[in-house]
């Protein structure tokens, strides 16, 4: 039984790391991709902001992060301007919808996601993307903190560690004060 309750006007669906660069991890992107189609379709049909979250480096940017960081030394690996860091073709965004570009793995640190989202009233983020210990991890920490409600789609987020995943969508998210549920539950509960 579905007894998630959102309420569209005030929920997003966030749609994170999905550019090619990333996506090529994925053995079957192409299904993977699907479901989250299905999300955002579900999602814009009922009125849920839909936002999508790429992670690009300029090469300053780059140069300017220091040695321990996992970003040093990715300034042409994730150049802005790189096919490879766009939002994923088969995914685009519509005319209106949020994309932020981040530096880091969350998607608030860097970007003014925050901001945008609490300028449309936002206070219930549904998250998906790739992959589920690096960016939706971070960003469910982040959110929590910034007191969003939180809902993750548990095959909506893939990691390349099936079992990060899924202690992650099994444990950690929940705990976190988080639901974590399915792609098809996520529709029934905006249809």
């Amino acid at each position: 039984m579905n007894d998630l309750a959102l309420n569209p006007a005030t929920t997003a669906l966030l749609l994170m790391d999905l550019q090619p660069g990333i996506l090529s991890r994925v053995p079957d992107s192409d299904a993977f991709l699907e479901g989250l189609l299905r999300a955002r379709e579900a999602a814009r049909a009922a009125g849920v902001t839909v936002g999508y979250v790429r992670v690009a480096l300029t090469a300053e940017e780059a140069a300017a992060a220091p040695a321990t960081s996992r970003f040093a030394g990715a300034g042409a690996r994730l150049a802005p301007d790189s096919p490879q860091t766009q939002i994923d073709p088969r995914i685009a965004p519509a005319e209106g919808e949020i994309v932020v570009r981040k530096k880091r793995v969350g998607a608030f640190s860097t970007t003014d996601l925050a901001e945008q989202l609490d300028a449309r009233g936002i206070d219930t983020l549904v998250l998906a993307g790739v992959s589920t210990g690096g960016v939706v991890l971070s960003t469910v920490r982040d959110a929590a903190d910034r007191d969003y409600r939180l809902v993750v789609l548990e095959d909506g987020c893939w990691d390349s560690d099936p079992e990060v995943h899924q202690v992650l969508t099994a444990k950690v998210f929940a705990r976190g004060g988080g639901t974590v549920t399915s792609i098809d539950d996520f529709i029934a509960s905006i249809a």
